[in-house]
């Protein structure tokens, strides 16, 4: 690294974006992957929309049970 580093024909704001989404990566073991992937191609679907789709049905069954 450097001692002093020259800003003054720096930008700022240059690459903030208003709408930016922040989409933190979720990293699957291989077992898992493999399994997810190939179901996701037999249904058609993307591996994120199939994982998508399981979490909210146990986002609902967890919540089902809660009010019990």
């Amino acid at each position: 690294m450097k001692d002093e580093y020259d800003f003054s024909n720096a930008e700022r704001g240059k690459f903030f974006q208003q709408d930016a989404e922040f989409h933190f990566p979720v990293y699957l073991e291989a077992d898992v992957d493999d399994f997810l992937t190939k179901l996701a191609e037999e249904k058609g679907l993307e591996v994120d929309a199939l994982v998508n789709e399981w979490l909210r049905a146990n986002i609902q069954l967890i919540r089902d049970y809660a009010i019990q």
